[in-house]
């Protein structure tokens, strides 16, 4: 599918912000592992998570579907059953890491599988520790790569140190300590993205931090539930905010956005570039901080410096402060140390490729990028690669282009924010 982007002058609505994608596929795993009926609601309707649904099914967990909620029966610990077929979770990186988890502490045979793209995904430090705990776990490449065959087991507590700055591995670790009998440990490698620690504490597990990156974790734990609620998702609204933000005119009230510090480091940078932010109405879902945001346009971004200590924080959100920084005044520098390339660096290269066809400047640097601000964008057609954010940057980049740009593989919003180009039409005038 490819999409047309004409330039725009006004950017202006409000705008319910769309829902956080990996806080979904956490909360049905973890709605399953109580004893209780849990409501979901808020919930991310995308491919992946009727895949996510699917699993549950074959796994035994019933479930009630209306509109944006979901019902879900529990469970408990206990209580799922032997898959007959293959649990395929499609793209969903988040879904394959937890339910892993899961699978090792339950007494049966089970095979999980994903989409091509996923079968990429290395998933070795996740299977290396879960079957040090006692599961039995083989796959492709030593065990590395899906497809997993597990034979779960009565698993023994983990005292563990992460090699990887990996929200996603931790959760995988937690949701496996889950099924064990005693006390385990991780030590997070950086502070990565806290969302499970929150909804695992609000279900009722014995799980706490004695330390910014330790956390502990006391089984086995019984979960209780009556209702999740999913903030917006931060990594998704930061389009339309930047859109926002980048307008000659116009003001946009996106509400219910998560602002989880974990997550919030690119705001913080438009922020810090000048960008008119307003945050308003503060509260919180399920332990998790929510608010509604109030952007400003007509205001000139500036250049800025990130040093690499920040780029943890923002590593999934580069591809927005590019866009950002081609509209500001002035350089911005991304120093990326050796740490992004290896971790994002395909996402990298091919925005920048992209962006670079429309007439922008980036300069490769030793150690990160060099983005020369004030550059005038011309309308060419652009590819996304299949990547989500990568649509949604060039989308955001062609509004404020000088003339109209053709997006190609523009379908890649649909699995991740479904309607996103329904909801950018309504904004921009």
């Amino acid at each position: 599918m490819e999409i047309k982007i004409k330039p725009v002058q006004k950017f202006a609505g409000e705008l319910k912000a769309p829902g956080d994608k990996s806080i979904s596929h956490r909360a049905l795993i973890y709605a399953s592992l109580t004893e209780d009926k849990v409501e979901v609601e808020s919930l991310m309707q995308t491919r992946d998570i009727k895949a996510t649904l699917e699993c549950l099914s074959q796994l035994g967990v019933d479930f009630v579907e209306s509109e944006d909620k979901v019902i879900i029966y529990g469970k408990g610990l206990r209580g799922f059953k032997e898959p007959k077929n293959v649990l395929d979770v499609g793209n969903s990186e988040i879904a394959a890491s937890l339910l892993t988890g899961l699978l090792a502490g339950q007494p049966f045979f089970s095979t999980i599988t994903g989409s091509p793209s996923l079968q990429t995904h290395h998933m070795k430090n996740i299977t290396k520790p879960l079957q040090d705990m006692g599961a039995t776990i083989k796959g492709r490449s030593e065990n590395d790569l899906l497809p997993l065959s597990i034979r779960g087991y009565d698993l023994m507590p983990l005292k563990y140190d992460l090699p990887v700055s990996s929200a996603q591995v931790k959760s995988a670790l937690l949701t496996a300590a889950l099924f064990s009998r005693g006390k385990s440990e991780l030590t997070d490698l950086f502070c990565t993205r806290d969302h499970t620690e929150r909804m695992l504490r609000f279900l009722g597990a014995d799980i706490n931090k004695p330390g910014e990156r330790h956390i502990v974790l006391n089984s086995p734990s019984k979960l209780k539930g009556e209702k999740l609620v999913i903030p917006g998702d931060i990594s998704s609204s930061i389009y339309f905010i930047l859109a926002a933000a980048l307008a000659p005119e116009g003001e946009l009230k996106l509400n219910a956005v998560g602002i989880n510090p974990s997550r919030t480091g690119v705001l913080d940078t438009l922020k810090l570039m000048g960008a008119n932010i307003t945050i308003q109405n503060e509260k919180e879902y399920n332990n998790e901080p929510v608010a509604d945001l109030l952007i400003k346009g007509g205001e000139k971004l500036k250049g800025v410096k990130l040093k690499e200590d920040a780029i943890n924080s923002i590593i999934d959100d580069i591809p927005a402060v590019i866009v950002a920084a081609l509209y500001a005044d002035g350089d911005t520098v991304i120093k990326t140390g050796t740490d992004l390339r290896p971790k994002k660096g395909e996402r990298l290269d091919i925005i920048i490729n992209e962006l670079r066809k429309k007439g922008a400047s980036i300069k490769d640097a030793p150690d990160g990028l060099i983005i020369n601000g004030n550059t005038k964008l011309s309308g060419e057609e652009c590819n996304s690669s299949g990547d989500y954010r990568i649509a949604m940057a060039l989308s955001v980049a062609s509004l404020y282009a000088e003339t109209e740009t053709i997006i190609k593989e523009a379908e890649a919003v649909d699995n991740s924010v479904p309607g996103f180009y329904d909801m950018l039409k309504k904004l921009a005038t």
